[in-house]
């Protein structure tokens, strides 16, 4: 005859109700690990830990779209509302703005005339938050003689004010992976490096060198984020041109705190 067993799971998995249940000598190993399974599956789930039993998947697949994340509708990737051809945005840099959906991006370049030339170049994976100001030339007053008035701009047919007045700054330059925070003013012609942060309600009115934190009016470097040897090894590493789908992968070590793990597997 066949010898019954019967076991209760609350034994082995207390967390997972499922009362007892009846087996088979020949069933009994192989029942109990499938259950055993399952309720390491509902423990992890109960525990909001679903992203450790399912692979997770990113959404660059969106890259061409507005608003590529449907469940945060606020969020606009930059490159795909711009008209501005003075405007050049790399790939997933993204805008953020609750009020707008972030479409209004270009309403916060400010001061920018077509005939003055400037432009505004922004890499690829920053993040900007909402309310940020980009000051372009056009904002520029002449400041060495008696009036700072700008007559120049109100000549028929020909708005302009030559540079020996009102000095061009040249292009404002936002390098990859740059994190601007709420609030932020970028002054004309101002250059921010890779990897930088920029605190809220910042006003940049000087060049910012790589991976730094700056932060106050006018913004000052409060801190470089790595040592020198690991900011160059980052520059000459620039994560931000490798395949999309070499940084889906090991995305997470991008995010590590121990960010040697990243660059030692990369770097040639």
């Amino acid at each position: 005859t066949t010898e019954i067993y019967t076991l209760s799971l609350h034994d082995a998995l207390p967390i997972f109700p499922i009362g007892n249940f009846t087996i088979g000598t020949e069933c009994k190993y192989s029942a109990f690990l499938l259950y055993l399974l399952i309720g390491l599956l509902y423990n992890r789930v109960l525990n909001n830990n679903l992203a450790e039993c399912l692979q997770m998947k990113l959404l660059f697949k969106n890259k061409d779209e507005i608003h590529p994340q449907p469940k945060v509708p606020s969020l606009c990737y930059i490159k795909n509302i711009i008209t501005s051809p003075n405007i050049i945005v790399g790939d997933y840099t993204y805008y953020d703005d609750f009020r707008s959906g972030g479409k209004d991006f270009e309403n916060h370049v400010t001061h920018f005339y077509p005939h003055l030339g400037d432009r505004l170049i922004i890499g690829k994976f920053c993040s900007i938050a909402k309310g940020v100001e980009f000051i372009m030339n056009g904002a520029n007053h002449p400041m060495n003689g008696i009036s700072a008035f700008p007559f120049g701009i109100f000549i028929e047919n020909q708005p302009t004010i030559p540079n020996n007045i009102v000095p061009h700054k040249g292009d404002t330059v936002i390098g990859n992976d740059v994190w601007i925070g709420q609030n932020v003013t970028i002054m004309p012609g101002v250059n921010v490096g890779d990897g930088c942060i920029i605190g809220a309600n910042t006003v940049v009115a000087k060049n910012i060198p790589p991976y730094s934190i700056a932060v106050g009016n006018p913004a000052r470097v409060v801190k470089r984020r790595f040592d020198d040897n690991t900011i160059e090894r980052l520059l000459k590493l620039k994560w931000w041109d490798m395949p999309i789908e070499t940084i889906e992968e090991n995305y997470e070590l991008l995010q590590d705190k121990n960010i040697e793990l990243f660059i030692s597997k990369f770097e040639r």
